[in-house]
This record gives structure tokens, sequence and C-alpha cells, in this order.
């Protein structure tokens, strides 16, 4: 199958990929750039551990995406945000560590897609209400927890941006 060339920025780094028309997102950020942060749960785009961030000229603040089925060809000039491009200057971003202080992670799977469905509420609502907040990590899925610690480390993260930006 012939192999269409795509350019993104990945995390702050700019691509130029040879993909095949049929690679998903996700196997084009595992697989070819090596970032395996993202994980693949389902391959149906129901579980979220795949989500990551689009940024593009519709879609400035960025719109949460389930990377296994998003074809590579279609973040073509897009901008990608993953679990490995939050962290700043070797700091957690926040919602990462309102994730480890309220212990909202147990095994780990579901943790990158939760952390960036919550970076991209956030992203969008400064002060997400619970129901909000449940809304907003609806997509992903958790089979360790009953998300009362997901939710905590949210709600805690959105309070301490609050009083970063002060």
């Amino acid at each position: 199958m012939p192999k269409h060339l795509i350019t993104l920025t990945v995390n702050g780094h700019p691509y130029e990929i040879a993909v095949e028309p049929r690679w998903t997102l996700l196997e084009t950020v595992r697989e070819q750039l090596g970032l395996t942060g993202s994980k693949e749960g389902c391959g149906t785009g129901d579980c979220g551990a795949c989500s990551m961030i689009l940024r593009g000229p519709q879609d400035e603040r960025g719109r949460l995406v389930t990377s296994c089925l998003m074809l590579a060809p279609e973040a073509d000039g897009r901008e990608v945000l993953t679990i490995e491009g939050l962290a700043r200057n070797g700091a957690l971003h926040p919602v990462q560590q309102a994730f480890i202080d309220a212990g909202g992670v147990q095994c780990g799977f579901c943790t990158p897609g939760m952390i960036m469905a919550a970076t991209a509420l956030l992203e969008r609502n400064q002060r997400p209400t619970l129901d909000e907040v449940r809304e907003g990590l609806a997509g992903n899925l958790c089979r360790c927890t009953g998300y009362t610690k997901i939710y905590e480390a949210v709600t805690t993260a959105a309070r301490r941006m609050l009083e970063e930006a002060r």
C-alpha cells in the first residue's frame, strides 16, 4: 500500500512521517515516534485509554480524540498533545500531580487517557462542577476503581490551576 507523507507537531516537536492511509494516529505515535504513554485498550473508541488532544485551525483550545479511531492522515498539519507532552521543564502538569496526590491511579492503564481527558476539560472549563467532571471523563473507563479519587484529582487540579493563575 502506498504511503502518504504527513506533517504533525507532536508535543511541540515537528515531524514529517510516511504513513499508510489505514494507520491510526495511535499506531503512528506509538510505533513511528516511540511515544508509548497512550494505550490501546479496546481499539473501538470505547475506553479512552488512547486519548490525545488535537489542535488545529478549528480547534485552537484542543479537542480530545480517541486516537485508536482517528486515521493518521486526518491529523496532517495538526498539533497533537500526548501524555508525554504535559510535563514542562521536569515538572509534572498540575493534572498529573493531582492524580498522584489524590491517589487517582491504580493499575495505571487508563491513567494517561484520564489525565488527557481531564486536561482537555480544564482547558475548556476552569471551574467544573462534579457533574461536569463526570461528563468530561465519561468517555474514559477505569476497571479498577470507583472513580471517586479520579474525580477528586480533577477538582484538585482545577483548584490548583486557578490558584497558580492568580
